[in-house]
């Protein structure tokens, strides 16, 4: 696949499944770009699209929060997020494709079965901290801010709309900082806004339609089907790089 035309195609997708569910631009998008985008490109595309979709989502889907209630989960994103900027420039692209497709066969029946997990009844702030911490680094890597956090959420009972809200407000505030922090760190740079000019117009419509689907149905059928795919890609993603790092470290 041409690189221009998996960057319209994983952003348009990803843009729709985020807004109907809230989660997964990274997950979706990434599903495609690490087949043919080098790891800092793909992570300064993924976090760029994610960060669009929030800010479109938090104005098309307002959702009240309670600053007490996300606070722990911000917290410790700002500490868990220097680990994936400090990993993201050290993987090279075979070892991106194992790890990312590791990651989706790990993570994807996760939150597949998520609203199946026995409800954790401890953990409190201390929970909400260490679950944010985890998405921080997961965002430093590559803007897959939201998938620890959604599934501490839902083991720890929290309803469709209160979840939604948490979500949704950490995902903003962290991809702000994690773009932020890639502009500082040169991960970011001025040849990267033709792509981003790309990338933007591409996921608004289907972002947009996705929000106006979620206010109708709850998409939970549609999550599963999204994860699904998402999580075959990842086994294929294992299977493309393994035997490439299987031949290097043998040799």
């Amino acid at each position: 696949m041409e690189p221009y035309l998996a960057i319209v195609l994983g952003a348009a997708l990803a843009g729709f499944v985020q807004g109907l569910t809230g989660f997964g631009f990274g997950l979706t998008a990434m599903s495609l770009w690490a087949w043919t985008l080098e790891p800092q490109l793909a992570a300064a595309l993924s976090v760029f699209g994610g960060l669009t979709g929030q800010v479109i989502q938090a104005v098309t889907v307002r959702r009240g929060f309670d600053w007490r209630r996300l606070l722990p989960f911000i917290a410790g994103g700002l500490v868990g997020l220097p680990l994936g900027l400090w990993l993201l420039p050290r993987l090279d692209v075979p070892t991106f494709k194992a790890l990312f497709g590791a990651f989706l066969v790990v993570v994807c029946p996760l939150m597949f079965f998520a609203g199946k997990l026995p409800h954790i009844e401890r953990g409190g702030r201390a929970g909400d901290a260490a679950a944010g911490a985890l998405g921080g680094a997961m965002g430093g890597l590559g803007g897959f801010t939201g998938i620890a956090p959604t599934l501490w959420c839902s083991v720890r009972g929290f309803d469709k709309d209160e979840q939604r809200s948490v979500i949704q407000s950490f995902n903003l505030t962290m991809l702000a900082v994690t773009f932020a922090s890639y502009v500082g760190t040169g991960i970011v740079n001025t040849g990267h806004l033709p792509l981003f000019a790309i990338v933007a117009p591409a996921m608004l419509i289907p972002s947009l339609l996705g929000a106006r689907v979620y206010v109708g149905i709850s998409g939970a059928a549609f999550r599963q089907i999204v994860l699904g795919l998402v999580g075959l890609s990842g086994v294929a993603l294992l299977a493309a790089s393994l035997p490439v790092l299987l031949l290097r470290w043998n040799g």
